[in-house]
């Protein structure tokens, strides 16, 4: 009812310990999934959420999880949970939230990846581990090497579920969910359904309470852009805006043209990192706790991180290289204005792409401002708070601190934004200025 305050983390049903370590954390306002979700699966029920990415969904299946698990030891190579994530990134960020907040019940989080010894694995969850964060293909190697039971997970999540089917891991995902017990509890989040995804809902949940935020969020606050530029100035371009004060999050398509954007912004003076699926688990890591910690607030990555990268605090969104298709463009997106923050989206387009990219946003429900970069010297660097660099050669970061997780912020400052009266071409099909667009 209207002038009614929302609820809190112990008026949702959290034991009193957590409370006070998640308000230690700084985490002391439930984000809408997590009001929605928390008590019916506090309650046993199974869950089926449909929330856009950055909206809190970690700690909506990551409390009760620790809640319900907590009290009991697992037996070696014997997991209770089990949360399934599409990518490496995405898992290691889960496994720290959970091992943080599982802390205060003595609960041990491992998490389950490629690109980490296998040996590395098997050795931890043999000295018992109460909860597994695993991407599917690992976890499989391990049920095949019988090193790892789940025939006593009593609760299994499984996140970014559409992702999971784009990404051809549905056959496996049904695997492992079979190997688990029938009776235990399952959690199913995902920013779609499709037939795919609904197909596990059908065959894996029992009488899910369903939590859909699509409607009830507030639509994100980004102002959609794309920058009309000759290919000869693409790199210019893309180190001006990578050089921006802001954490800026670029994409290109393949993982040769992110190490030679990477060295190329770095020999203009350029601090940035970058993220692809050859570099190694470690480089991986690294690059993206340099990206959270502020240590780098630039980070050029393929589409790898547009799965498993979340980052708060991403102002900018660039497509150096304009994305495959719609649904690659609301992915890329989504990684700025997460959390009621808002945000801009950039792409470059060269003459020929132009009405290309502009259909494909529009398919994704955008209409962008088109800024022709030639003729138009001052609104592109206004709408991103781009800076020429200073062309003095600068070393890759080296800091290795922690990805920030659940509800708390990374720091780092904000670039230029227009003001809310100069935003004509937000997500949602408000129209936008259509300057520079060649037919």
């Amino acid at each position: 009812m209207p002038g009614h305050s929302a609820p809190s983390f112990a008026d949702l049903g959290l034991p009193v310990v957590l409370v006070h370590a998640l308000d230690k954390a700084g985490v002391r306002t439930p984000f809408p999934i997590q009001i929605a979700a928390l008590p019916d699966a506090l309650a046993g029920r199974d869950i089926l959420g449909r929330a856009p990415t950055g909206s809190g969904k970690t700690l909506a299946f990551g409390l009760p999880l620790l809640v319900r698990l907590a009290g009991r030891r697992s037996e070696p190579g014997a997991p209770r949970g089990l949360v399934l994530a599409p990518t490496r990134e995405l898992a290691l960020q889960i496994h720290e939230v959970l091992d943080l907040h599982g802390a205060v019940f003595g609960l041990r989080t491992v998490a389950v990846v490629g690109g980490v010894p296998l040996e590395r694995n098997v050795r931890d969850i043999q000295r018992g581990i109460d909860i597994v964060v695993a991407t599917p293909g690992r976890l499989r190697d391990l049920l095949e090497r019988r090193s790892i039971t789940l025939r006593q997970v009593e609760m299994t999540v499984i996140d970014e579920a559409d992702r999971m089917v784009d990404m051809g891991f549905l056959p496996q995902v049904e695997a492992l969910l079979a190997a688990t017990p029938a009776d235990g509890q399952r959690l199913l989040f995902s920013a779609t359904l499709d037939q795919d995804t609904d197909r596990l809902v059908e065959k894996f949940l029992t009488d899910p309470a369903e939590h859909s935020l699509a409607e009830s969020v507030s639509e994100p606050d980004i102002v959609h852009y794309v920058f009309r530029v000759d290919a000869a100035r693409k790199t210019e371009i893309a180190a001006a805006v990578a050089n921006r004060d802001g954490r800026t999050l670029l994409f290109v398509r393949t993982t040769h043209a992110v190490d030679r954007l990477a060295d190329e912004c770095r020999r203009l003076g350029v601090p940035i990192s970058s993220l692809h699926g050859n570099k190694t688990q470690a480089h991986r890591t690294r690059a993206l706790a340099e990206f959270a910690d502020g240590s780098s607030l630039a980070l050029i990555a393929t589409d790898v991180a547009a799965r498993g990268v979340h980052v708060d605090d991403v102002t900018l969104v660039v497509h150096v290289d304009p994305p495959l298709d719609s649904k690659d463009y609301q992915h890329r997106a989504g990684r700025t204005a997460r959390a009621g923050a808002s945000g801009t989206v950039v792409t470059l387009a060269t003459a020929e792409q132009l009405d290309l990219v502009c259909a494909m946003a529009e398919e994704a429900g955008v209409l962008p401002i088109v800024v022709d970069t030639d003729t138009d010297s001052t609104s592109w660097r206004q709408a991103t708070g781009a800076r020429t660099p200073s062309g003095r050669p600068t070393l890759a970061p080296s800091r290795t601190s922690g990805v920030d997780g659940g509800n708390r912020r990374s720091r780092g400052s904000r670039g230029s934004v227009p003001s809310r009266h100069e935003r004509s071409g937000r997500t949602g099909g408000r129209r936008g200025e259509r300057r520079g667009r060649r037919r």
